[in-house]
């Protein structure tokens, strides 16, 4: 239950940013934005603060902006029934579109006509009187109610996604991963502070009896070299040792202003299975903020470029087993729930990292995709006519589905069955 709870809320927090970051991009370049949703499929919560509707839905499995768009589609049909509520102008503010039983409180109209994109009315038969036709104008912001009794703003032309310049909608496609990214980068400076600081090349403890005891190295001396390679991190030292396996290792150390070399011949012991070369030391950590700091851009830093390179061995050798879904990451966090606090930070980290650099990628269905296709509209000088672009989003997000299918299949297998 523990590990359900953290996944949903890891995935719950990669979700909301990303698609905060297409929300609040959207919003600032001028496009309406009806939808703000966390989950997907039927309504579990809604609550409207003009002019978008804020939503939760039951699968915790994704999100989504619904920016205004061409594509929008209505609840509203020829012969429909609704319910009109009007302004002290006698605009139309919202219509009833949900058939309910419990409609709100208007004018009721067998639909004939409307247009709530470019002429904003519309018209039909008042109370069912059919030889009494009226149109009423429909009021810039209004809203509809749909079938699942969610109320969102209609979408009138100007405020379309695709009215907007193409750096407005290049920007908007490209907020959600870069915000994943620049979460990573957030999360792994905030983790950098909950654990120890970097280790020093300065001994904090000798291990009794260890291969460092019997050389006689002291607490507080610090280490300067390893077989005459000069030591500027504790990383060196655990690299040069590793290096080096049971092999005796000259180490120059200096305490008190005064240097000397011992031998030490690492020990192999066992840790998790694996066989690791010690000799008996634990370092001095640095526990001054700018260590810190930089420990945490640095790691940040680090796994950015690692995902980069992990992305194109993908394309070099593909293989599913380097990719993870939902299920994979599921599988992923209830492990690491087992391991901690901070070791959830360092993973909310690194998978929000590779959530943004993977959305990036351009292909169509992902928002590197629509990146691709706004910087192809930049050179031409004008957009990829609508058609052709409908053409590549319907095969892209095919290959998507196929793909989503078939990475949650081989994850299933992988962490649950094999």
């Amino acid at each position: 239950m523990k590990g359900i709870l953290i996944f949903l809320v890891v995935f719950g927090i990669l979700v909301f940013v990303h698609e905060f970051g297409h929300f609040i991009v959207a919003k600032k370049c001028g496009i309406l934005v009806r939808e703000f949703s966390i989950g997907m499929g039927p309504k579990l919560f809604q609550v409207r603060r003009n002019p978008t509707t804020y939503t939760i839905r039951w699968l915790p499995l994704g999100g989504y902006v619904r920016l205004a768009s061409k594509d929008d589609e209505t609840d509203l049909a020829a012969g429909m029934r609704v319910v009109l509520q009007l302004n002290q102008q006698k605009e139309v503010v919202k219509i009833d579109a949900s058939e309910s039983d419990l409609p709100i409180e208007g004018i009721p109209l067998q639909v004939t006509a409307f247009d709530l994109v470019d002429k904003l009315f519309i018209s039909g038969y008042e109370n069912g009187e059919e030889d009494r036709l009226v149109t009423y104008k429909v009021n810039h912001d209004a809203t509809v109610i749909d079938r699942s009794k969610t109320e969102l703003i209609i979408a009138p032309r100007d405020t379309q996604f695709q009215e907007a310049n193409v750096w407005q909608k290049l920007a908007t496609n490209i907020a959600g991963p870069l915000m994943n990214i620049i979460l990573g980068f957030v999360v792994f400076l905030i983790w950098t502070f909950t654990v120890p600081g970097p280790a020093t090349t300065e001994i904090a403890e000798v291990t009794p009896n260890s291969p460092a005891a019997v050389a006689k190295i002291e607490p507080d001396s610090k280490i300067l070299a390893l077989n005459g390679h000069k030591i500027t991190s504790f990383e060196q030292i655990s690299e040069e040792i590793s290096q080096n396996k049971s092999k005796k290792i000259n180490i120059s150390v200096i305490k008190n202003k005064q240097k000397k070399v011992v031998s030490v011949q690492p020990k192999v012991v066992k840790v998790q299975g694996q066989k690791v070369y010690q000799i008996g030391i634990r370092a001095k950590s640095d526990e001054s903020l700018g260590a810190k700091f930089k420990r945490g851009w640095n790691t940040a830093v680090s796994t950015t470029g690692m995902i980069f390179n992990a992305v194109g061995g993908l394309f070099r050798h593909f293989s599913l087993n380097k990719l993870s879904g939902p299920v994979g990451i599921y599988s992923q966090t209830s492990q690491v729930s087992q391991m901690g606090f901070t070791y959830i930070l360092a993973f909310l980290a690194m998978i929000s990292i590779n959530l943004g650099i993977v959305n990036l990628i351009p292909i169509p269905g992902l928002d590197g995709g629509k990146f691709l296709l706004n910087l192809i509209e930049i050179v031409r000088g004008k957009p990829i006519s609508e058609n052709h672009e409908a053409m590549v989003e319907l095969i892209g997000f095919g290959l998507l589905l196929v793909l989503i299918i078939a990475v949650t299949g081989n994850d299933i297998y992988r962490y649950f069955i094999k």
